[in-house]
């Protein structure tokens, strides 16, 4: 235990240097990424097990209206966006690695109350409190991806947030594969009770084998800095389109399935989506890293745009083929957007900062930010599906708003970090093409 109490605290890190990194950064970074990847994975399975429960609960004897469900859906997502930005700021404050055990530990609150619930037959208020809660998950995201910023140099960062960040992401495909069947072989209860060990386990090795930088020790101040900034709201909106659409589309596709293709067996086929933009997360960074995050987002944005128009085409026409295979088309989209959005904002902050570690600290502060901002995205596409149908009885509107957004952010990126007249006059901000 000493051995690991001594090892916990790193002082001297300095990845930018290639002999340090071959001989022993490149070690620890990979340790620290494999069990910030394994808590994350929970956190994003915590978070986004109502977009499963809810299918379930009509079966059990719970008479919740279709847009009641869809707020279930929607309110672990505003949740777990606020939270985002405090779990950003703990990084700097408790150490990486205490926060990751923490963070972890705290996804023992949401499955216990959602047991509680559904073997109690609450009321739908006590629902929506337990949905809350599962927001908790939500704020991994946030905390992992600062932490981790700080192990990599920046010619490995796009990549390495990238495989971080999917490895958090795919907890919403495996939640959809597993939890349905485990309804079927238990029942509702243990939907959140499996979790629970898995989650004890994550913690103590997160203790045993992670560790806090010195280096990422900063005030609150400093990082607040970053909100002065232009570019982290402009990437903050930018992440909206991208992430945002990820975890929203990931937490209201099998309702949404389930309420425009009654007839299709939705467990077969809602976890394709998540599963398949996880994928492309790190493919996304890995292309920024090569082609420019600026080109990528472009064209995430221009493919998400016909993937919409490609859905509503297909809704029109009742083809579920079409509608399956359009919504994983913008999965795939919006993941590589997730990548290729994150890799761009180090490079922003290393062009702006005054020293490579204000630029270190900002550009952690950004991606907490960001996420946060972005995931209310979360939030508001399922509640768009539930007041689309409540009113016109169809989420064709719901559609139509996200086509407007991604029309607006292609905009965006161009203005910002690809027009030429643009960079051409200001050659310290051309960080676009990383």
């Amino acid at each position: 235990m000493a051995r690991v109490m001594a090892r916990a605290s790193v002082k001297d890190w300095n990845p930018e240097d290639e002999v340090f990194w071959a001989n022993t950064g490149s070690r620890v970074a990979r340790r620290n990424l494999i069990w910030s990847i394994v808590t994350e994975h929970l956190g994003f399975s915590v978070w986004l097990l109502w977009s499963v429960i809810v299918l379930a609960l009509p079966k059990a004897g719970f008479d919740f209206s279709v847009d009641q469900l869809f707020w279930l859906v929607a309110v672990p997502n505003l949740v777990g966006a606020a939270m985002r930005i405090p779990y950003t700021f703990a990084v700097p404050k408790f150490g990486g690695r205490n926060w990751t055990v923490i963070s972890a530990l705290l996804l023992l609150i949401p499955t216990a109350f959602l047991t509680y619930c559904v073997t109690s037959h609450a009321s739908y208020g006590m629902f929506v409190l337990a949905a809350a809660t599962a927001g908790l998950g939500g704020g991994n995201f946030a905390s992992s991806m600062a932490n981790i910023s700080f192990f990599y140099p920046e010619r490995r960062k796009g990549f390495a947030l990238g495989l971080n960040a999917a490895g958090g992401n795919i907890g919403v495909a495996v939640v959809q594969v597993v939890v349905p069947i485990v309804i079927v072989a238990g029942g509702l209860a243990f939907a959140s009770l499996m979790w629970m060990p898995l989650v004890v386990i994550a913690a103590i090795c997160a203790w045993l084998f992670m560790d806090n930088l010195t280096v990422a020790k900063s005030s609150l101040r400093s990082q607040l800095g970053a909100l002065k900034r232009k570019h982290t709201w402009v990437m903050s909106f930018l992440y909206i389109g991208t992430f945002g659409s990820f975890i929203g589309y990931s937490a209201a596709m099998p309702l949404l399935m389930k309420t425009q293709f009654p007839e299709v067996a939705v467990a077969k086929y809602a976890f394709l989506g998540a599963l398949v933009g996880s994928f492309a997360r790190p493919v996304g960074g890995w292309l920024a890293d090569r082609i420019g995050g600026a080109r990528v987002t472009l064209g995430v944005f221009a493919g998400m745009g016909i993937g919409v128009l490609v859905v509503l085409h297909s809704l029109a026409t009742h083809n579920f083929g079409l509608f399956l295979g359009s919504f994983v088309g913008l999965f795939m989209m919006a993941g590589a957007g997730n990548g290729s959005t994150y890799r761009m904002i180090p490079a922003i902050f290393r062009a702006q900062a005054r020293s490579s570690d204000a630029a270190k600290r900002e550009g952690a502060a950004v991606l907490g930010i960001a996420s946060s901002i972005g995931a209310f995205g979360g939030f508001f596409i399922p509640r768009s599906f539930g007041n689309s149908i409540a009113a016109t009885g169809t989420v064709d509107a719901a559609f139509y708003g996200f086509l407007t957004f991604y029309a607006i952010a292609f905009v965006v990126t161009y203005w910002f970090y690809e027009r030429k007249a643009f960079t051409s006059k200001v050659p310290s901000l051309s960080y676009a093409r990383v």
